[in-house]
């Protein structure tokens, strides 16, 4: 069994991946800085699961995580290690590699969104472009070889569909995607440079349980269950290529393996489902009609995302497995489910 660094670790992505990790026997040291870009109660329900306590439930504060002061806590049977630190200080890092022979890194920690990038660009750039560097230069002076690299599907716009991984991604609609290209370039010249192993991987719109409340699809359930207006940018024709997280992080641990430098779509890899269509089958999912308020089209926005998932096959032998009908039905379950602690979560 190996010891694995997560950044992001509270995260929707990041969270399932240290779950799956730990639950094939291997050790787990996860950072995250638990800021608050969206419901923190969120991210402190994610780390009780991996904790193994129900400390999260206390929390009334949207802004500030149970979790977030200083120390270090241990889940799984010491198994899990968790620290409350920030991939743009290079100091913690370089603690953490020098204490733990780390088999490899898997970088989930980002600011995501397209809208808030464009409202604090500064921010993002810092946490996605230079705390890879952060991640990067710490595997080069401590011998850790191997990182796998979250990226994005919104480096693609402008680009005929599906997307593939040889086109030029070289138009970014926003910061958030100019920064994760940065992530990308830097990672190349390293593996260049100092011929660390690294796979980037292309996100292409994460859902499912105990996912982020600024995606589509929690919003929804979240607004169709409670009897709330839809708040819908554009005319719902817009169209995206969802991927259920089990799929995702089941990717994500395949490209730990030997690959040089490589970029790689994991996404449905099916025909992209429109917002109007999604939000049809919620409504049958959920038993209660959608009621819609439209709002102007966002610049920055993708109006359709299509992957090509055929190299992801090649290299990983991997394939999405849950469809869009059973991932909702399950995000769906999930909702009710916690509906109690879930009403007062902030959108």
């Amino acid at each position: 069994m190996a010891i694995y660094f997560v950044t992001g670790v509270a995260g929707f992505i990041g969270s399932r991946v240290a779950e799956t990790l730990l639950a094939e026997g291997h050790t787990v040291v996860g950072v995250d800085n638990l800021n608050d870009y969206y419901d923190v109660r969120l991210k402190d329900y994610r780390l009780g699961r991996l904790l193994g306590e129900e400390r999260w439930r206390d929390n009334a504060d949207a802004r500030r995580a149970v979790y977030a002061e200083g120390g270090r806590r241990q889940g799984a049977g010491d198994r899990f290690v968790f620290e409350a630190a920030d991939i743009e200080n290079q100091d913690a890092l370089e603690r953490l590699f020098a204490e733990f022979g780390f088999a490899a890194v898997f970088n989930l920690g980002a600011r995501a969104g397209m809208r808030q990038s464009m409202e604090n660009p500064q921010l993002y750039l810092r946490t996605n472009a230079l705390g890879t560097l952060n991640l990067l230069e710490c595997q080069r002076k401590f011998g850790v070889a191997k990182q796998v690299l979250a990226s994005t599907s919104s480096l693609y716009a402008g680009c005929p569909l599906p997307f593939t991984e040889e086109q030029p991604v070289n138009t970014p609609l926003s910061p958030y995607a100019a920064s994760k290209k940065a992530a990308e370039m830097m990672a190349y010249s390293y593996h260049k440079l100092y011929g660390l192993d690294l796979s980037v991987l292309r996100f292409f719109t994460v859902f499912g349980p105990a996912g982020r409340p600024d995606m589509s699809i929690f919003r929804f359930i979240q607004w169709i269950e409670a009897g709330k207006p839809i708040r819908l940018f554009g005319d719902g024709t817009q169209s995206r290529d969802f991927t259920y997280v089990d799929d995702i992080a089941r990717g994500v641990l395949l490209a730990v393996r030997p690959l040089g430098y490589e970029v790689i779509n994991l996404g449905g890899g099916r025909e992209p489902v429109t917002l109007q269509a999604l939000i049809t089958q919620l409504e049958k999912l959920l038993g209660k009609r959608a009621h819609i308020e439209g709002e102007a089209f966002q610049s920055g926005d993708i109006r359709e995302t299509s992957a090509d998932v055929s190299k992801a096959g090649r290299l990983l032998g991997w394939q999405p497995q849950v469809g869009l009908a059973e991932g909702l039905a399950r995000a769906a379950e999930w909702h009710l489910a916690n509906r109690d602690w879930l009403a007062s979560v902030q959108l």
